[in-house]
């Protein structure tokens, strides 16, 4: 413990490494930077990115000590064991050393200060065997500063080493990070966490118990800096002995059990008792967020203790959870479980952006509650099918896929030909004859996707209104948004592509719907047939506010015309679809 009146470091200060073999959870880093020190190869700039407090600066200025390190007799060289007492080594360790040197890229950002760094690069290092430069935060540099800096990143000195930190890597540019070795730090796992945190604990003189550690662990996200600010202001309320319930209190974590009553309840469908335990987390300092997050972390450990009844076992934070969940998950199916992580998944980003939390919380749970009663949604859409198949449902059950007329497909005079639902099929989808010349306008905007001439072959769908058509001449009026050219290129390309000539001409004619006006108009026709259809009218009634999006026709042994979505999505099932 800290003795009265003695200057308190905090703890991340304290305990923060100075050694590589002191470092925890990037062991590959640690191994590559042993090895190259170890055999004399070292780069001339490195960059290290991760999430915060995860150990960029600290790598940085150990490495900076294990390349200028003499130890103890000042006669050593670079070593992957930085003494620790040497003057370099020492002077280093306090940020006082005049030849390496952290600049904050966040309060230093122009060309200027970069200007200035690089000019004293020129000069050699005072007293130590390397000139380093650490600059944090890398990526705030203006666009001036980095290209000021690249010549010199390039082909520095030999004694001059460049270490760059940033955490968001996505904002260097490409030319930096191609001149740098990159290392990338991963987030620490909890149990490592837990392990250190416990250590540390220990040599304070504080009694932990394992639960409050898990947690503290936990709430760090794989950042050994956060979780030792935690297990400081932890320290400062608990005193010498730090509690589960504390750490709860300080984190405004509700109580594992207090969230398993609240999922249960909503699970039963209580919707009046899971508001009441809601406000009784609230008043006692409960963060409506944070229960909600609580929610979808219990849901997924059921998930998979519903998978597998081994789902943490070892974890002493979940040994409490294990037993009551192993009890509750017979009870509960997957899609229920699938069903409620999607629903609270939703309620969280809900509650982040509504102006009161606890109001935005309480409604996912009555979301939750109402959707206890529903049948799973398998189970739901056997129920609709044996409805629709029902005898009674039979008679007036129209059939969408034989009472539709097939879409318009234009012939030599510009009169409607029945097989146009071939024609607008994909290739893959109906297999349509060889043609040695297009015999209709259809053939035509089919050649073109054929020949993957996708920019004509969507003028020829959505901006042309056909006048006439027979094999060699096509006369159409051209709408607004088609290219002055498109008769001439039409002429040209059909004429390379068939080997015959064509007389492409435009014409002032009010000519035939577009391609696209028809599928349109076609779309909303069937839509409007399957709205009378028993299925979708079961699922209409079974979902408020469903809709129908698309719909389209399966015709056993026939082509297939399909309606185009007006939202761009689509539906498809036996028979017509709906979604």
């Amino acid at each position: 413990m800290t003795e009265p009146g003695a200057a308190y470091r905090v703890l991340a200060r304290k305990y923060r490494p100075s050694r590589f073999d002191a470092l925890i959870g990037q062991e590959a880093m640690v191994r590559t930077l042993t090895n190259a020190i170890a055999t004399g190869r070292i780069a001339h700039a490195f960059i290290l990115t991760g999430v915060r407090g995860v150990g960029k600066t600290t790598t940085a200025r150990i490495l900076a000590r294990a390349l200028n390190c003499v130890g103890p007799d000042g006669k050593g060289g670079p070593t992957v064991a930085p003494c620790g007492v040497c003057e370099p080594c020492r002077t280093i360790a306090e940020d006082r050393h005049v030849d390496v040197l952290e600049m904050d890229a966040a309060s230093r950002t122009g060309v200027d200060d970069i200007r200035e760094l690089t000019e004293g690069v020129r000069y050699k290092p005072v007293s130590a065997r390397y000139k380093i430069y650490i600059i944090d935060e890398v990526h705030m540099l203006s666009k001036n500063a980095f290209n000021a800096l690249l010549k010199t990143l390039e082909e520095p000195p030999g004694d001059v080493i460049f270490i760059f930190a940033t955490t968001e890597i996505h904002k260097v540019p490409i030319t930096v990070l191609s001149r740098c070795q990159r290392f990338s730090l991963r987030r620490v796992p909890v149990e490592l966490l837990a392990e250190h945190y416990r250590g540390i604990a220990v040599a304070e003189g504080v009694t932990a118990e394992p639960a409050a550690i898990a947690l503290i662990a936990r709430a760090a996200d794989g950042s050994v800096r956060d979780g030792l600010s935690l297990l400081d202001q932890a320290i400062a309320l608990g005193g010498p002995s730090i509690t589960e319930d504390a750490v709860r209190t300080m984190l405004g974590v509700a109580d594992r059990g207090l969230v398993f009553d609240l999922l249960e309840a909503v699970l039963r469908g209580d919707a009046a008792g899971a508001l009441r335990r809601m406000a009784a987390l609230y008043e006692g300092g409960g963060d409506p967020l944070m229960v909600l997050q609580d929610l979808l972390e219990l849901v997924h450990f059921l998930t998979r203790l519903k998978i597998t009844a081994g789902a943490g076992e070892g974890d002493p934070a979940l040994e409490g959870e294990r037993s009551r969940g192993l009890a509750l998950v017979p009870k509960l199916a997957l899609p229920v479980l699938a069903r409620a992580w999607q629903m609270l998944l939703k309620g969280i980003t809900e509650a982040q952006t509504a102006p009161s939390p606890l109001q935005a919380a309480e409604m996912v749970l009555v979301r939750l509650a109402y959707a206890a009663d529903l049948p799973a949604p398998g189970d739901l859409v056997k129920q609709l099918t044996s409805r629709a198949d029902a005898p009674s449902a039979a008679p007036s059950a129209p059939s969408v896929s034989r009472a539709a007329p097939a879409a318009p497909r234009f012939g030599h005079s510009g009169e409607a030909s029945g097989s146009a639902a071939a024609r607008l099929m994909p290739e893959d989808a109906a297999v349509a004859p060889a043609m040695p010349q297009p015999q209709s306008f259809l053939d035509v905007v089919e050649l073109f996707d054929r020949q993957r001439e996708a920019v004509l072959r969507a003028h020829l769908h959505a901006h042309v209104h056909l006048v006439h058509f027979e094999p060699g001449r096509i006369e159409f009026r051209p709408a607004d948004g088609a290219p002055r050219d498109l008769a001439n290129r039409l002429g040209k390309m059909l004429g390379e592509w068939t080997g015959m000539r064509w007389v492409v001409s435009v014409s002032r004619e009010e000519g035939a719907p577009t391609l696209r006006d028809q599928a349109e108009s076609r779309a909303l026709s069937l839509r409007s047939e399957a709205a009378h259809d028993p299925l979708v009218r079961a699922v209409l009634e079974a979902f408020p506010g469903a809709r129908i999006d698309a719909v389209r026709e399966l015709v056993t042994n026939e082509p297939q015309a399909e309606s185009e979505p007006l939202d761009g999505s689509e539906a498809r099932s036996e028979g017509d679809d709906v979604r």
